[in-house]
């Protein structure tokens, strides 16, 4: 067999091989909410996925503006860069989470827990963090522009902060 009788063969296989790979690769955006879930840049905007446990799962660069994450379980999610604009996340619990620049601009967090999550160089502006805990937090470079933080529980775990709180924890 010659050289070009083999490269003949060859070719159609490897584009096979990568035509059928590709849509396993956003077949996993249509997974089912679960524990580690992998969920790398898929677009969820606007998915109802309130209740759902997605502990661990990975979320990096995925957009899930106005989606329903209320009550959700996110500990320990990496949630790097996600774009989460107006999601409601009111009881969610992203404790560990990772969310360095993620994009959070107008998100519902009341009564969220994030206990020593990641939201450094985060965008949280106008993002509603009433009664939140944010114990153990890292908040470097975070941009919390009219931020209400009335009630939230601040990062040292005991200070409180007073109604009202837009921007900074105006301490009790």
């Amino acid at each position: 067999m010659t050289r070009g009788m083999r490269a003949a063969l060859v070719l159609p296989a490897l584009v096979g091989m990568v035509l059928f790979a590709a849509p396993a690769a956003d077949a996993a955006c249509y997974d089912a909410p679960a524990p580690r879930v992998d969920w790398t840049r898929c677009q969820l905007d606007g998915r109802e996925l309130a209740g759902s446990d997605l502990t661990g799962a990975i979320l990096r660069d995925a957009s899930l503006v106005r989606a329903d994450l209320e009550r959700a379980r996110l500990s320990g999610a990496d949630l790097r860069r996600a774009r989460l604009n107006r999601a409601r996340l009111s009881g969610a619990i992203l404790d560990g989470a990772q969310l360095v620049e993620a994009d959070l601009t107008r998100a519902d967090l009341r009564g969220a827990r994030l206990r020593g999550s990641d939201l450094r160089r985060a965008r949280l502006f106008d993002a509603d963090l009433r009664q939140a805990d944010l114990s153990g937090a890292r908040l470097e470079g975070a941009d919390l522009f009219h931020a209400d933080l009335s009630g939230a529980l601040w990062t040292d775990g005991k200070t409180g902060c007073a109604e009202p709180s837009h921007g900074q924890c105006n301490p009790g």
